[in-house]
């Protein structure tokens, strides 16, 4: 037996509504990678070694740092500005502090601007690309190390650039699951993340 016109609308519609919701599943990932790869929105890029060479150009570096509305900790970069030369690596450290009497989680989301450079800025290694775990009233110093790639001059967008911000957001995090909560904080204490606790 045949469906119905109504039937058949109705079987077109369900279709629909399957893939946009598939789609929108899958846009989330997309658009981490795309960002990621092109630096689009700000996004840096990720380095597994220093860079080759390191030119006599600087740029000024201007750390910042905010937290969502439902996260509790005081965070803060431990410096303000920073001068590097254009492939130099350079250390930043920021400041996390839980002052509640509970144990928080919190992620850091993070971008660069002017959004133009934001794939020149190339991090080696980070707490951002971690989830961060605190205790009641405990303090934690986290570095990010980094260099700006000297490509940047090639590109008529970004080479005119002398000043760029780096600018985290904590987010509140799920905390491990209690199997993992051991073996998280064996790597705390042994820096495995980067971490130093105080």
């Amino acid at each position: 037996m045949r469906p119905s016109p109504n039937g058949r609308i109705a079987l077109g519609l369900g279709g629909v509504v399957a893939v946009m919701v598939a789609l929108s599943f899958a846009a989330v990932p997309f658009y981490d990678w795309f960002c990621r790869v092109t630096g689009y929105a700000g996004t840096t890029s990720v380095a597994e070694a220093p860079a080759g060479k390191i030119l006599d150009r600087k740029v000024t570096v201007r750390f910042d740092a905010n937290t969502a509305p439902d996260m509790p900790w005081v965070f803060r970069p431990m410096q303000r500005t920073m001068e590097i030369r254009l492939g130099e690596t350079g250390l930043a450290l920021y400041e996390a502090y839980n002052p509640t009497d509970r144990t928080i989680g919190g992620r850091a989301s993070y971008n660069v601007a002017p959004y133009s450079v934001g794939g020149y800025f190339d991090k080696i290694a980070c707490f951002c690309f971690n989830e961060q775990v605190l205790g009641p009233g405990e303090r934690v110093e986290m570095p990010v190390s980094f260099y700006v790639d000297p490509a940047m001059l090639d590109d008529r967008e970004a080479r005119d650039v002398t000043g760029i911000t780096l600018s985290y957001t904590m987010h509140r995090a799920e905390l491990p699951e209690p199997e993992e909560a051991p073996a998280a904080q064996a790597a705390l204490a042994t820096g495995g993340d980067g971490t130093t606790k105080q």
